[in-house]
């Protein structure tokens, strides 16, 4: 682990990430990186240059990807690994993981969640504020599960698919990749086509 940190992205979401980067107590210095040239100051840390100018900065800084968006989130963070990037991860000091937990590279564990044993969470995912994922799930690349949401043991969530703030997902499920599951969804059954899911039970409006 290096000295310094670079945050790319520096809005609602990269705030949330700067916190517990501070939290975790394990960098000296901290900045930003974003597109937008309006924005120079996040949380009080610069920033210091764009996306594309992380390549530069790789031999002095970890770097980490703070962007709430799936599909670009997914795309910065495998052009970073291309170059041989491998971003830090990061997991708030209140969070709760459990034995035989693995996560991936660039993921994200923020205040309050709960990882429970034997769980398996792939790279540059979410885990958002207060959510609960319990025993032996099955969370792959690039997926956000929002704050509050709450997973029972033995679920699977495909890549890239956003589990909505408040939902519940029931035990012994899988939720495909490419999916929206609305915000209070209650899953109570397999879903196997990619679309949007909403409701109590979950249904699809596609």
């Amino acid at each position: 682990m290096k000295k310094k940190l670079l945050i790319i992205g520096a809005s609602g979401h990269g705030k949330v990430v700067v916190d517990i980067a501070i939290k975790m107590n394990k960098w000296k210095n901290i900045a930003f990186l974003d597109d937008d040239p309006s924005i120079t100051v996040c949380m009080g840390f610069s920033v210091v240059g764009k996306t594309e100018d992380a390549f530069k900065f790789a031999n002095e800084a970890d770097i980490f990807v703070a962007v709430g968006n799936n599909d670009i989130r997914e795309q910065v963070q495998n052009k970073l690994e291309s170059a041989g990037i491998k971003p830090p991860l990061l997991i708030h000091p209140s969070a709760i993981v459990g034995s035989e937990v693995e996560v991936g590279i660039g993921t994200v564990i923020m205040a309050g969640v709960v990882v429970n044993s034997a769980t398996r969470i792939g790279k540059g995912c979410i885990i958002n504020t207060a959510a609960t994922v319990d025993h032996d799930n099955r969370i792959a690349d690039f997926v956000h599960i929002s704050p509050g949401a709450h997973l029972a043991g033995m679920v699977a969530v495909g890549k890239k698919t956003w589990v909505g703030i408040g939902s519940t997902i029931s035990n012994n499920l899988t939720i495909t990749g490419n999916c929206k599951i609305g915000a209070g969804a209650v899953v109570v059954k397999n879903i196997a086509e990619t679309g949007t899911y909403v409701g109590v039970p979950a249904r699809s409006i596609r």
